[in-house]
């Protein structure tokens, strides 16, 4: 099944997003990662899933995405259940190159989003529906996400996703949390009040521990319920708990699709056999689900 067709598909979905290795490593560390990588795309693809990689996530000089999935991935896999992310940070031509390799490699889909203004290189347009616009003229065919952020203004991100320029057939949205659920709870309602019906893949992240120092270095990249995540983890939950209780949490208010960020890249497979099994009793779809979801 291809991307769009999963994204569209009345199954729930519990996928991945991934990051690429750091340039900066030494070169045999890249290595192993890029294999570690490798196993675990191979092995999510096997699956009923699909699979996003990001480009830059927190600001870091990443190894490019898109060149794993051309020249690291046997050419019998197929692509068609990938979604790499791509950002205005780079040059326009090296974007609308980007856009060309990706169709050329097969991709099921590209994520264009704006990304950060306060790190890294300045984006090439203003705003990623810019680009979006120039990749849907030069790719017709290419199905294109974008991006939605339910800690802002829910009306506002709401005319964002419903403008006539959006130029996207479904989007992601930033992290979100069983711990912090008055945003979600707006920003479902407004998209409800409003009729969005195009496939809507929410963010969680996997909280590996809670440790403070890392959790308020995560807080400046996304909202982090710091002392409420403390608390879970003093509870007696496990990492694989935490995460899960969002899941479920997401799926009482009618998401059907999640991506779960911060896995390990070389026990990815693994970690989200682990959260699916333990969030299992919200896998059953309900009986109706409201539009935005």
């Amino acid at each position: 099944m291809k991307l769009l067709d999963r994204l569209n598909s009345a199954d729930p979905l519990v996928t991945v997003e991934l990051r690429p290795p750091r340039m900066e490593q030494q070169s045999s560390k890249t290595m192993d990662e890029w294999l570690g990588l490798n196993a675990t795309v191979q092995g999510l693809l096997s699956r009923d899933t699909v699979l996003f990689l990001t480009d830059g996530a927190v600001g870091t000089n990443e190894e490019e995405n898109l060149h794993h999935l051309v020249t690291n991935l046997a050419d019998d896999v197929s692509r068609q259940r990938v979604c790499p992310f791509l950002t205005t940070k780079h040059t326009l031509e090296y974007c609308l190159w980007y856009a060309d390799r990706a169709v050329e490699a097969g991709c099921g889909g590209l994520t264009v989003l704006g990304g950060d203004k306060g790190l890294g290189a300045p984006r090439c347009v203003p705003h990623g529906y810019l680009l979006r616009e120039q990749i849907r003229q030069r790719h017709p065919e290419l199905p294109l996400g974008g991006w939605a952020n339910p800690h802002r203004d829910a009306a506002q991100q709401v005319d964002f996703l419903s403008a006539r320029g959006f130029n996207a057939d479904f989007y992601l949205t930033q992290l979100v949390s069983h711990l912090d659920p008055e945003p979600v709870e707006r920003f479902l309602a407004e998209l409800d009040r409003r009729g969005i019906d195009f496939p809507a893949v929410f963010g969680v992240f996997y909280y590996r521990s809670a440790n403070v120092k890392t959790l308020r270095r995560l807080a400046k990249f996304f909202p982090v319920p710091v002392d409420a995540v403390i608390d879970e983890f003093n509870s007696g939950l496990k990492p694989t708990d935490v995460c899960a209780k969002t899941v479920r949490w997401l799926h009482s208010l009618g998401v059907s699709r999640v991506y779960v960020s911060n896995f390990s890249a070389d026990r990815a497979a693994a970690q989200l056999a682990r959260v699916v099994r333990a969030s299992h009793g919200a896998q059953r779809r309900p009986e109706s689900l409201p539009a935005q979801a």
